[in-house]
C-alpha cells in the first residue's frame, strides 16, 4: 500500500483557512513572542531525561536564530522539578499563574504530570506532547486539554505479550515494574495482552519505588520464582542496576525492557553494553548509534544540528532524537496556528494532526491525531540488541 505523506505545516494550515488573518492572542503570545512552559527532571532519579529538556531548548534557540515565525520568537521556560511531584505543581502554578504560558509542553513522568492533570484542564492550558505513554493521556472527552507524544505504555506492553505468546509460549516470566502509573500501566497492559494466560504464564511479580537505592532483591525474588523471561517496565537508574545484577548473577533470561528505559547511551552502555545482548524492545525513531543512518539526510540534518546547538551532548543518547522530533512536532503545530494563538486553536492544531512522517521517524512510522484519537504514534517495531546496535524482529505492530 502507498502512503501518502504530508508535511504539517502545509496540512494543518488548511485548518486555520481565513481565520488566522485577524490575530487573537491568549495568555503568553503576543506580535513578538509565545511563552511556552515546562517542568523536566533536572535532578533526582530520572535527572538523565533532563537532557531532554536541554535538547528541546535548543531547537527553540535554533528557531528563533532563524527568525522565529510571523515576527515571533519562542520564549522556552523549563522549570527543574526533580521528578518530583510536589514539586511540577509548584511550578506549573508558577507558569501559569506568573509566568503566564500560552501552553504547557514536553513535560516527563507519568506522576508529575498526573499531579497537574486536572489544573491545566480546569484552567483550559494545552498541556501537549507529554514524555509519557501513560493511557490516561488518550481521553478527550473528559481530560481534552492533556495529550501524550510518546507511544501508549499498555499498547507496547501488548506487543511484548504478543512477542513471548508467539515465540516462548511456555514462558515462565517475571516482572520488574515501577511502582506508580507508569510501572501499573504498563503491568495491565501487559496482562490484557496475556489475556487467559497470564495466571498460568506469570511467576512472580516485584514492584520497587523510584527512591529504593537498588533493585537487587527484586530480581532475587524473580530469579528464585523460577523465571525464565523478565519483563522490565522500569526507568533508567533501575534498567541499569537490573542488567548488571542479572548478568552478575549468571541468570540468563530472555529480557524485555520497556522503551523508555532501553537506551544504548543512557543505560546499556553504563551498565555494559555486554550485559545487555538480547534485550528485546520496541522502536519507532532512528537510533543514533545505528550506523545505517549514517548518509540519511534526515540523520545529517540531526546530527548538524546537534553539534552546532548542544556541541557537549552525548549523540549516542536516544533522547536526543525523541526531543528533537517532539521540538519540531511543536513548532509545526503554532505554524499551524498562524496569527490565531488562542489556547484553543492551538489545541484544535494539535488534535488535527493527519499522517505526518517526521524526519528522524523510523520509515513507515507516521504521527496522527484526531479529536477522538490523542495516540499520536500508532506502530511500534519490535527490535534486539546485540551488544552494538538494534535489530529489527519481524515487522511494524499497529497499536491502535
Amino acid at each position: 500500500m502507498k502512503m501518502f505523506v504530508l508535511g504539517l505545516a502545509a496540512t494543518l494550515a488548511l485548518a486555520c483557512g481565513s481565520a488566522a488573518a485577524q490575530k487573537k492572542y491568549d495568555p503568553g503570545a503576543s506580535d513578538t513572542e509565545i511563552r511556552i512552559g515546562q517542568t523536566m527532571a533536572y535532578s533526582g532519579a530520572a535527572s538523565i531525561y533532563g537532557e531532554v529538556g536541554k535538547t528541546q531548548a535548543a531547537y527553540f534557540r535554533m528557531v528563533n536564530d532563524q527568525g522565529g515565525f510571523n515576527g515571533r520568537k519562542l520564549n522556552f521556560i523549563s522549570l527543574d522539578d526533580g521528578y518530583s511531584p510536589p514539586k511540577t505543581v509548584e511550578g506549573v502554578r508558577r507558569l501559569v499563574e506568573q509566568e503566564q504560558v500560552l501552553l504547557l509542553y514536553g513535560m516527563f513522568g507519568t506522576a508529575t504530570n498526573s499531579a497537574v492533570h486536572r489544573y491545566a484542564n480546569a484552567k483550559k492550558v494545552p498541556h501537549l506532547l507529554l514524555l509519557t505513554g501513560a493511557s490516561k493521556w488518550n481521553d478527550p472527552q473528559r481530560h481534552p486539554w492533556s495529550m501524550s507524544f510518546y507511544p501508549d505504555y499498555p499498547s507496547e506492553a501488548r506487543v511484548y505479550a504478543r512477542h513471548i505468546l508467539e515465540h516462548k509460549p511456555t514462558a515462565k516470566i517475571g516482572i520488574l515494574y515501577q511502582n506508580d502509573d507508569y510501572g501499573r500501566d504498563y503491568l495491565r497492559g501487559f496482562k490484557e495482552g496475556l489475556g487467559a494466560r497470564a495466571k498460568s504464564m506469570i511467576v512472580a511479580e516485584a514492584s520497587y519505588e523510584v527512591t529504593d537505592p537498588t533493585v537487587d532483591s527484586q530480581i532475587v525474588q524473580l530469579r528464585g520464582a523460577g523465571a525464565d523471561v523478565l519483563v522490565s517496565f522500569s526507568t533508567a537508574k533501575a534498567a541499569i542496576q537490573t542488567l548488571r545484577r542479572v548478568h552478575d548473577t549468571g541468570w540468563k533470561p530472555t529480557h524485555y525492557l520497556a522503551q523508555g528505559a532501553a537506551l544504548i547511551g543512557a543505560v546499556f552502555n553504563p551498565a555494559g553494553p555486554e550485559k545487555a545482548i538480547g534485550v528485546i524492545s520496541t522502536a519507532y525513531s532512528k537510533d543514533p548509534n545505528d550506523p545505517q543512518w549514517e548518509n540519511d539526510a534526515a540523520f545529517r540534518e540531526w546530527l548538524a544540528f546537534m553539534k552546532k546547538y548542544r556541541p557537549e551532548a552525548d549523540l549516542r543518547l536516544g533522547s536526543h532524537v525523541y526531543a528533537y522530533s517532539s521540538a519540531k512536532l511543536m513548532v509545526d503545530i503554532l505554524r499551524a496556528c498562524g496569527d490565531n494563538l488562542t489556547r484553543e486553536n492551538v489545541l484544535r492544531q494539535a488534535a488535527s494532526i493527519k499522517a505526518v512522517q517526521l524526519p528522524m521517524f523510523l520509515p513507515g512510522v507516521v504521527v496522527s491525531s484526531s479529536p477522538d484519537d490523542y495516540r499520536l504514534i500508532k506502530s511500534l517495531q519490535p527490535v534486539v540488541f546485540d551488544g552494538k546496535r538494534w535489530n529489527r524482529l519481524g515487522e511494524f505492530v499497529s497499536i491502535f
